[in-house]
């Protein structure tokens, strides 16, 4: 058994690709790497063994046949996990289809096996399963209380569970931050000066954003008609106030758990996971307002799939769902967890960039444009490539979120006009 080995950083989600073939080796590695991927190729077994002394890869692919033998890598792998109990992921690849390959491509822990010619998009399927492990956003917790110790006293209290809370002390001012936090739920105090809890639950509940958002009331009253009176309102649950801390967390996790997955199948879109329509334009204006406030730049950019029709008249329209989700997954590995993406409509995709300039923008969909155009579609009988259009506004060259849509749509249509498959900003001119 050896000591500890740093595994490859997340950010870069190292691969190792055990190919003898220098050709086939370097063609798969672009292939991947177009989709985020940090791809390191080794020649040989020796060379994997002594790779993986030194450093712990996200996932290794290889073939099954190797010179030292029919089974070889598979045998490898095997011999691997017996000597460093590392449990890393390992997708095979072979010309050999057959069930005694792919039975001991099962017993040496492989997750994977796909035959030659390899479907690289449904290998990177597999690899983004086999690398997603990101901790979810933590719980957003809003909190309205007017008295300040307490709201203090339940944020602490969440905060060590590792939830995110705002708090409120004056109901009236409650509008703002509920805009601005996107809370997952609300705790909220009954009886508050000004304005009920009651009465504030059935303001929120009158705007359409806000009608699934769990409210949980917190109060000393152990009146039940009064309590469901309270649920009547808008509440969703009555807690005491004197609840124990851990009572309070999993009341408000499990809330929050069932709100926020009620609400991402209600704001994504159904085949590539990414923002639908509404909710793209609702953060647009959210953007905006926010980049306003700090007095930063953000850029906003709408991409348009060349000759989708076409591509689906010519290969059908599951061949089509697949190229969208190739996109899908380009933009996710390729730009930032602070950018924001949706599927605009269609063949239509868009994209945030915060803090990000116009020319800065342009710079990275420029790249990523690029790198798509050089991803490689399948259908069982062609291979093909696609090709996108792009246009690209910003602020504070455009000073609201409706110019700013308007002027990126409008530089896309001038992409697409000139030529496509390139990328247009938007000067304001």
């Amino acid at each position: 058994m050896v000591g500890h080995i740093p595994l490859a950083s997340q950010e870069s989600r190292c691969i190792f690709l055990v190919e003898q073939d220098p050709f086939q080796a370097r063609d798969l590695a672009l292939q991947i790497g177009h989709f985020g991927y940090a791809v390191h190729a080794l020649p040989d077994l020796a060379s994997l063994k002594q790779a993986v002394c030194h450093t712990r890869p996200s996932v290794i692919i290889m073939d099954v046949v190797f010179p030292e033998g029919n089974l070889a890598g598979a045998e490898v792998i095997s011999e691997i996990r017996q000597l460093y109990a590392m449990p890393i992921p390992v997708m095979f690849i072979s010309s050999r289809g057959d069930i005694q390959a792919r039975l001991q491509a099962v017993r040496a822990g492989g997750s994977a096996y796909f035959t030659r010619p390899v479907n690289v998009s449904a290998l990177i399927d597999q690899l983004d399963r086999l690398t997603t492990s990101e901790q979810p956003e933590p719980y957003r917790v809003l909190i309205i209380d007017d008295d300040a110790d307490i709201a203090i006293f339940y944020e602490q209290v969440l905060q060590q569970a590792g939830m995110r809370t705002a708090a409120v002390n004056d109901p009236l001012q409650v509008m703002q931050p509920l805009f601005e936090f996107r809370p997952d739920l609300i705790l909220m105090d009954v009886y508050m000066p000004e304005c009920t809890g009651l009465e504030l639950a059935s303001v929120i509940r009158q705007q359409e954003a806000y009608v699934g958002v769990p409210i949980v009331f917190l109060s000393m009253e152990t009146n039940r008609d009064k309590q469901l009176k309270a649920m009547h309102r808008g509440g969703d649950d009555f807690l005491n106030k004197d609840i124990l801390p851990n009572h309070l967390v999993s009341a408000v996790e499990s809330r929050a758990r069932r709100s926020r997955a009620l609400r991402s199948s209600m704001i994504r879109d159904g085949l590539t996971g990414l923002l639908n329509h509404t909710t793209i334009k609702e953060h647009l204006y959210r953007e905006v307002l926010q980049a306003r406030r700090r007095n930063v730049p953000m850029a906003f950019a709408m991409i348009d799939i060349d000759w989708f029709k076409s591509i689906n008249d010519t290969y059908g329209h599951i061949t089509g769902d697949r190229v969208l989700k190739s996109l899908s997954r380009v933009l996710q590995q390729r730009l930032r967890k602070t950018d924001v993406i949706g599927r605009y409509g269609g063949e239509e995709f868009a994209v945030m960039l915060p803090d990000t300039n116009g020319q800065k923008a342009t710079q990275v969909m420029d790249e990523i444009r690029s790198g798509f155009a050089q991803v490689r579609q399948y259908t069982e009988a062609a291979e093909f490539h696609v090709t996108f259009s792009c246009g690209i506004a910003d602020f504070p060259t455009y000073e609201d979120a409706i110019r700013i849509n308007k002027a990126a749509d409008d530089a896309l249509y001038e992409a697409k006009r000139t030529g496509r498959n390139r990328v247009v900003l938007a000067t304001g001119g």
